[in-house]
């Protein structure tokens, strides 16, 4: 009788058949960045070159402003959370590998049987009922040494693991630009924060500076009173005046005080921690922090590269086209290769022995007949998914236009604004100086002092709430464009599309 004959593979020829068979059968989608349109310039800033926005907080020359944005990137909470998101992508992304890669697992055991019966003479058909005290003089003591071997492999042959592990890299790539995102936030709230802050203590020190010469005005009232050349009502005018005044300072006090709150939260410290570093007031309007740098707002083309939020939206489409690739993976067939391999002896020192060795090779393929149209409409659901990714994409870049174009508006608008109320407080001053000599000489009665102080009140104010308005105008801007993080500091992973 002829043996059998037997078909030997090599490991190797193996190995390159089935990546040719894997190669050309692929199901995979092919990702491809979208080309949205974009105008060729702002509308409200035609022309514009691009500036560099990494540190745009440097423009204010404020040393204490850069050392506040410093420590908030360094120990905000939601950017350490966005750092842990990061860290758990990247594991997600191993995981997810691990699914094409073999899986090998290896074991020993060792086990000793004593028993005063022999339960295994029964089993191998001895131990008669004849043989009763010869039997239950019997015993049995039994050795057993073994290690084995055992690894799987399921075969990526449609592309579902590629398209996974794609999907898992872009998720973690979106993850990266979330950190970016929250960056350019974080660095335009701190800066709104401060100069909000810094705004509040001008504003007192304006007031203050106004109580100060109505007080020297009701000195003057009451002198002239004395005098007989003036009546209570001017006094008492005065006394109405500035007691309004005096009454605005707790509300600007206690704005400061939420302001500086709000800061602290920003720095991930308590408000103690920060109190006494901004305790400080500016003396003078002219004294508060410089309003920013004018800058080219640049192309609309440099927001699909600068904005962090677009290119995360971006990167979650290129995910979610990926997994679509994943669920159409799922309609094929799944073939896997499985092997054991094991060595068993009743003694250790002849454990080794190739006489002992067993060896078995399995090839499975499992192909999802009927599922209830289960697998079907998770393709379906996985395209809708992308179909709102996209959406997603092009409304964050409609946005970022909109948000840019608005803040250029803005600054542009407040710059004009800023000048003309520069030019009233000059001449609101000079009236309330000829309005106040006026009085002591008796040309001018009080109620016109009066109208004229509270007019240089209300300028000087509203200059320092202009350039405050001013500087987060700019503030928006720079964040608008996307300032705020360096494409240096970004991981390769991230800058490669």
């Amino acid at each position: 009788m002829n043996a059998k004959p037997r078909i030997y593979l090599q490991p190797a020829l193996t190995l390159a058949v089935l990546t040719l068979i894997s190669s050309g059968c692929t199901v995979a989608t092919h990702y491809k960045k979208p080309d949205l349109p974009v105008p060729e310039h702002f509308q409200a800033a035609p022309g514009s070159e691009e500036s560099n926005l990494d540190e745009w907080w440097q423009g204010f020359a404020d040393p204490e402003l850069k050392e506040l944005v410093a420590k908030a990137l360094q120990s905000n909470l939601d950017i350490k959370s966005a750092v842990s998101k990061i860290r758990q992508a990247r594991e997600q992304e191993v995981i997810v590998g691990a699914a094409g890669l073999p899986s090998v697992g290896a074991s020993g055991a060792g086990v000793q049987l004593y028993s005063k019966s022999n339960p295994l003479a029964g089993l191998a058909g001895g131990g008669g009922s004849s043989g009763g005290a010869a039997s239950t003089d019997s015993s049995t003591n039994l050795h057993v040494y073994a290690l084995a071997l055992d690894a799987s492999w399921e075969i990526d042959l449609f592309g579902g693991v590629r398209s996974g592990v794609e999907a898992a890299r872009a998720t973690s790539e979106a993850q990266v630009w979330q950190l970016r995102d929250v960056e350019v936030s974080l660095s335009a709230e701190v800066a709104n924060d401060y100069l909000a802050l810094r705004a509040l203590q001008a504003r007192r020190a304006v007031l203050a500076a106004s109580i100060d010469h109505e007080n020297e005005l009701l000195q003057l009232a009451s002198a002239r009173q004395s005098a007989g050349l003036a009546n209570e009502v001017d006094v008492n005018q005065e006394r109405t005046q500035l007691a309004r005044d005096q009454a605005q300072l707790p509300q600007l006090e206690a704005q400061a005080g939420a302001t500086t709150n709000a800061l602290a939260v920003l720095l991930g410290e308590t408000a103690e921690g920060i109190q006494s570093e901004l305790a400080s007031m500016p003396a003078t309007t002219e004294a508060t922090p410089e309003v920013g740098q004018k800058l080219p707002a640049g192309l609309p083309s440099d927001l699909l590269r600068r904005r962090p939020d677009v290119r995360m939206a971006e990167r979650r489409l290129a995910a979610a086209t990926d997994q679509v690739g994943v669920a159409v993976a799922k309609l094929y067939p799944s073939f896997d290769l499985i092997a054991a391999a094991s060595l068993a002896s009743s003694s250790p020192s002849s454990l080794l022995s190739m006489r002992n060795f067993a060896a078995l090779g399995i090839g499975d393929v499992m192909w999802p007949v009927f599922a209830g149209g289960r697998l079907r409409a998770n393709v379906r659901a996985t395209e809708e998914e992308r179909a709102q990714a996209y959406l997603a994409y092009q409304s964050a870049v409609l946005a970022a236009l909109q948000d840019a174009e608005t803040a250029i508006v803005r600054c542009t608008t407040e710059e004009r604004r800023l000048e003309l109320l520069q030019g009233y407080v000059g001449a609101a001053s000079s009236t309330s100086h000829i309005a106040a000599d006026e009085y002591r000489t008796g040309i001018a009665d009080f109620t016109t002092v009066l109208t004229a102080a509270d007019a240089e009140l209300d300028a000087r104010d509203a200059v320092v709430q202009s350039r405050q308005s001013l500087a987060q105008a700019r503030i928006s801007l720079y964040k608008a464009l996307g300032g705020g993080w360096s494409e240096s500091d970004a991981p390769v992973s991230a800058r490669r599309n």
